[in-house]
C-alpha cells in the first residue's frame, strides 16, 4: 500500500514569486523539521528567473541548474514569467515531499500556462530538491532544449461597398543594389543610376548604400510589379537586383491613398511599443486606416514552443497556437465612383477635393483629392471658407425665423455693416436687384439681401441650423474628419459675414457635401466612411442637432436649390443624366482677398456630392464643370 500523503497547502492565496519581490532564501524556524513549503518557494523565485544558490539540489550544484535553467529558456529571454508555489505534498513519512510550480508566460503577447513537479528529500533537516529539465517544462528530458517560432497571420483585406476588395495583397518588386556585384569603386555610380532609373534622390540613396554593408542588398524602391516604369532601365542599371514580395496594396497608387494609407514592414518604433505582439519584420499598418485599424487588419500571429534535441532536431511541440488571420475592414467607398473622382481631378494643379455621398445612409462613395493636395486629405480634413454654398444653412435659418421661399429681400447694390461694405460677385445680373423673393436670392446668390437680414437671424440660429445640416456635429467612427465650425458668438460685421459663409465660418468638403445629403435624405446626415460597427473619438461636439431638420423645412431647401439650376448661377448643369439636379455654388475670398475658393455642392437622386479647388474664379467657373463631368461620366 503506498504511503499516505498530507497535502500542506491547497493554493490558499496568491503564492506567485517574482525576482524583484524576493531578497533571500528562506529557513526552517524552530527545531522541528523545516517545512518543505520555504524550498519549494525558493525554487520557484529561482524558476522565476531569480537565484537558486538557496536551493539544495540533488543531481546538480546550484550554479549548474542556473546554467541548465538559462541554456533551455534562453529563446524565451524576451518574454515575461511568474511562477507560483501550488500544492506542496508531504508525505506520511515527513521526509519526502512533491511540489507544483504553476508557470505563467507571455511569449510574443500570447499567454502560455502549465505546471511541473518537484520531487523533495527530507536530508538532515534540509530539503533537497531532485533537479531534472522537468521542472522547467513537462516532459523535458536531459540534452533536450527549446526553440521558438512565430508565423504571421494573414493580413485581412480593406473591403468596399458590397465587399469589392479594396486593398488586398498585389505583387510588388523591391528594387536595389547587390553590393556583392560590383567592385567599391563603383557603388556610388551605381547607387547614382538606380536612383535616376527608378525617380528616387540620388545624393541620399547613394549614402544610404555608402553607409550599408559590403555584401547588403539596398533597398531603393519598391514597385508595383505590373506599374508602368521603364523596366529595362532599371534592369540593366548596374548591380540591380530585383526581389519579388507582395504588399498590401489599393486597385491604383492614387486610390483613396491619404485615407487608406499604407502597410509595410514594421518600424523600430513600432516594435518597440508593441510589447512584443509585433516584431522586426512584421507587416503592419504605417499610416491611415491601416495604421489606425492594423489590430484589426493584423490578426493575431502564430506561435510554437518546441522541443529541440541535441542535434538541433525538433522532436515536439511544448505550446503551439496556429495564426489567426486579420478581420477585414469594411468602407464604405465604391471603387468605380472613387476612381472617377480621382480621374475628374487628375488636372488640377491646386489642392481640390470631390466628395460623394448616398444621402439615404450617409455612406460616403468617394472622398477624392487632387495630385496637388500632396497626401493632405483636403477632402475630410480640409478647413475653408464655404462661401455662398453656405446660404443653404442660412436659408434654413430664415425659414425658422419665419420666412418662406416667397418672402420678399433686398438685394442692393451694396449694405453697410458697422462701416464695412458689402457687395455681390462682379458679375452679379443686374435684373436680379430691388425687392426679390427667398428663393431668387438663393438662385442668384445675392449676398448683400442676405446680409440686410442679418438682424432676423442671431449666430446662435445660425449654429442650430448648421447643426440641424449635420455641420460642427461629432465626426463618425472612422478616420479622423472635420465636420465643420460656426463660431456661437459673432456680431456686428463677423454676424454679417457669417451669413455668407465667410469670416469665422469654416467646412470641409466632406461636411458640405453632408449638408447637401441633409437636404436630399429630409434629415440630418452624419457622413460615414466605415461600413462595420467602431467606436467613435471622443469628443465635445455633440452627436444630433438640438432642432431636428424637417421633411418640410428639407424640401423647401432642395426646391431652392433646383432654382439655382432653373433660373440662377447653375445653369451650367442642365442637361446632365440622371434626373433633376439642385445644386449651391460658391465662392470664398481667402488672404489678402484677391484669390477664391471655388465651391458647388449638389443633389440628384439618392446622390450628394460637393466640389472644392483651393484657388479658382468662382464656383460656378471653377469647381461647376468638374461637376459636370463627374455627373456625366457617372456610372448608372
Amino acid at each position: 500500500m503506498p504511503a499516505r500523503r498530507r497535502v500542506l497547502t491547497r493554493r490558499s492565496g496568491a503564492l506567485a514569486v517574482v525576482l524583484a519581490l524576493v531578497t533571500g532564501g528562506l529557513a526552517a524556524c524552530g527545531s522541528q523539521a523545516p517545512d518543505p513549503e520555504a524550498a519549494a518557494t525558493a525554487l520557484a523565485t529561482g524558476m522565476a528567473g531569480g537565484d537558486l544558490s538557496s536551493v539544495v539540489f540533488d543531481g546538480a550544484s546550484a550554479t549548474d541548474a542556473t546554467t541548465h535553467r538559462d541554456t533551455v529558456l534562453e529563446p524565451l529571454a524576451d518574454a515575461t514569467r511568474t511562477v507560483a508555489v501550488g500544492d506542496v505534498v508531504l508525505a506520511e513519512d515527513g521526509e519526502t515531499a512533491t511540489a507544483t510550480l504553476d508557470y505563467d508566460w507571455v511569449v510574443g503577447g500570447t499567454p502560455w500556462s502549465y505546471s511541473t513537479t518537484a520531487p523533495m528529500t527530507l536530508v538532515e533537516d534540509v530539503w533537497h530538491v531532485t533537479w531534472s529539465p522537468d521542472l522547467l517544462v513537462p516532459d523535458l528530458a536531459m540534452g533536450e532544449r527549446l526553440q521558438t517560432s512565430r508565423t504571421a497571420a494573414p493580413r485581412a483585406d480593406v473591403l468596399g461597398a458590397g465587399d469589392v476588395v479594396l486593398v488586398t495583397e498585389r505583387p510588388v518588386k523591391r528594387v536595389g543594389l547587390d553590393k556583392t556585384r560590383l567592385p567599391a569603386t563603383e557603388w556610388d555610380g551605381a547607387a547614382r543610376a538606380l536612383a535616376t532609373a527608378t525617380g528616387i534622390d540620388a545624393e541620399t540613396y547613394a549614402a544610404k548604400v555608402a553607409g550599408a554593408g559590403e555584401k547588403a542588398f539596398v533597398e531603393a524602391v519598391t514597385l508595383r510589379a505590373e506599374g508602368a516604369y521603364d523596366w529595362t532601365a532599371i534592369t540593366a542599371s548596374p548591380g540591380a537586383l530585383l526581389l519579388d514580395d507582395s504588399l498590401p496594396l489599393a486597385p491604383t497608387r492614387q486610390f483613396a491613398s491619404e485615407i487608406l494609407g499604407r502597410a509595410g514592414e514594421a518600424t523600430a518604433e513600432l516594435v518597440e511599443s508593441s510589447d512584443g505582439a509585433i516584431v522586426a519584420g512584421d507587416e503592419v499598418g504605417l499610416s491611415g486606416l491601416q495604421r489606425q485599424y492594423d489590430g484589426q487588419l493584423r490578426g493575431t500571429p502564430g506561435l510554437a514552443v518546441e522541443i529541440v534535441g541535441a542535434d538541433g532536431a525538433t522532436l515536439r511541440d511544448a505550446f503551439r497556437v496556429d495564426p489567426v488571420p486579420g478581420e477585414p475592414l469594411r468602407l464604405t467607398l465604391d471603387p468605380q465612383v472613387q476612381m472617377l473622382a480621382e480621374t475628374t481631378l487628375a488636372d488640377q494643379t491646386v489642392p481640390a477635393a470631390l466628395v460623394a455621398i448616398r444621402p439615404s445612409t450617409g455612406a460616403v462613395l468617394a472622398s477624392a483629392n487632387s495630385p496637388a493636395s500632396n497626401g493632405l486629405s483636403t477632402a475630410t480634413t480640409g478647413m475653408y471658407a464655404p462661401g455662398s454654398t453656405f446660404k443653404v444653412v442660412t436659408a434654413l435659418a430664415l425659414l425658422r425665423s419665419g420666412a418662406t421661399p416667397e418672402t420678399m429681400m433686398d438685394c442692393s447694390p451694396t449694405t453697410v455693416v458697422d462701416g464695412r461694405s458689402f457687395t455681390n460677385y462682379p458679375d452679379y445680373p443686374a435684373n436680379r436687384l430691388g425687392s426679390i423673393t427667398l428663393r431668387d436670392v438663393i438662385a442668384n446668390s445675392c449676398n448683400t439681401a442676405i446680409i440686410n437680414a442679418a438682424g432676423d437671424v442671431s449666430q446662435a440660429d445660425l449654429v442650430s441650423a448648421a447643426q440641424s445640416l449635420g455641420l460642427g456635429l461629432a465626426q463618425q467612427a472612422g478616420p479622423g474628419v472635420f465636420t465643420g465650425s460656426v463660431p456661437a458668438d459673432a456680431a456686428g460685421t463677423e454676424h454679417a459675414a457669417s451669413m455668407i459663409g465667410q469670416g469665422k465660418i469654416q467646412a470641409s468638403p466632406l461636411a458640405m457635401a453632408g449638408v447637401a445629403a441633409s437636404v436630399a435624405a429630409g434629415t440630418t446626415v452624419r457622413p460615414t466612411l466605415l461600413a462595420q460597427p467602431g467606436d467613435a473619438p471622443d469628443s465635445d461636439l455633440p452627436d444630433a442637432p438640438e432642432t431636428a431638420l424637417t421633411a418640410e423645412e428639407a424640401a423647401a431647401l432642395k426646391a431652392m436649390m433646383r432654382a439655382v439650376v432653373t433660373d440662377g448661377g447653375g445653369t451650367f448643369i442642365q442637361g446632365v443624366p440622371g434626373g433633376d439636379t439642385a445644386v449651391k455654388t460658391g465662392t470664398a475670398q481667402y488672404g489678402d482677398g484677391s484669390t477664391n475658393h471655388a465651391w458647388v455642392i449638389a443633389i440628384q437622386d439618392d446622390l450628394a456630392v460637393a466640389v472644392f479647388v483651393e484657388t479658382g474664379d468662382y464656383g460656378s467657373t471653377t469647381a461647376g464643370p468638374l461637376l459636370k463631368s463627374f455627373l456625366t461620366n457617372l456610372p448608372r
